[in-house]
């Protein structure tokens, strides 16, 4: 007895789903990779608290850390603040 929903089998055949699940996984890959990266190249997230206390103090002006600067041209930055 068939009851009508959707199983694994009629995908190739209904194909109107397969987009839908396409965008779902790009989607969902996208927000992790996006996690990924904030986790492991932000300065503000310290995963090594005994070889580099405090990454944030390591920065040069001139580091790009954000993922998209609309007006801001990294290279041309100046250090104000005192060296640690």
């Amino acid at each position: 007895m068939n009851s009508g929903g959707c199983q694994v089998g009629c995908l190739p055949v209904t194909g109107q789903l397969i987009p839908l699940f396409l965008f779902i996984g790009a989607g969902s890959a996208g927000a992790t990779l996006y996690l990924a990266r904030l986790a492991m190249r932000n300065p503000d997230v310290c995963w090594d608290r005994k070889n580099n206390p405090e990454p944030w103090n390591k920065l040069a002006p001139t580091d790009q850390y954000k993922f998209y600067s609309v007006n801001v041209d990294y290279s041309k930055l100046k250090k104000n603040g005192p060296s640690f």
